[in-house]
């Protein structure tokens, strides 16, 4: 009998573009989207392996910086993903996140990166199979748009690159 469901326990076979050094970075929520990967990873759903997890308090308290630093030296993708609206541990970090998410968003093309590269969502702590929706999805984005040149690189200088996003 063959198990059609997204459960799998056997390792993620590598694909060429993680081969290639493909890194995403995904800003997660302590309270919501930080316990869905949980929540994913316990019910053993297959999973990309190329997005490396940053726990934050609350999307609420996430500065575009970081994600423009991100991207700017090279990153690949960036996701950040936090509460659902009207469910912030926080009451209302997820409405300000919102907000200054939409207006990054629109600040990426003047930096000179796609906006394709970017994301955010939502996912709670009790949505495993929405979070493997979600990062699988993005990650294939990733995949299709192959490396970031990065800014910082365009002038020459990759000195942070190679030794601050290994």
């Amino acid at each position: 009998m063959t198990d059609s469901s997204p459960r799998s326990s056997a390792p993620a076979d590598e694909t060429a573009a993680t081969k290639q050094g493909i890194k995403i970075v995904g800003f997660l929520c302590n309270w919501c989207s930080y316990g869905g990967a949980d929540t994913a990873g316990v019910c053993r759903f297959k999973q990309p392996t190329d997005l490396r997890v940053v726990r934050i308090p609350c999307t609420g308290r996430m500065d575009p910086l970081f994600i423009a630093k991100s991207l700017i030296y090279g990153v690949d993708g960036v996701l950040v993903s936090g509460c659902h609206p009207r469910d912030c541990h926080y009451a209302v970090g997820n409405f300000y996140a919102r907000r200054r998410m939409e207006a990054f968003k629109a600040f990426l093309p003047f930096m000179g990166i796609d906006t394709q590269r970017f994301k955010y969502t939502w996912v709670s702590a009790s949505e495993g199979q929405q979070w493997q929706k979600v990062v699988t999805e993005f990650s294939e984005q990733i995949h299709r748009l192959g490396p970031n040149p990065g800014v910082r690189l365009r002038s020459g200088d990759n000195s942070k690159v190679s030794s601050g996003l290994r």
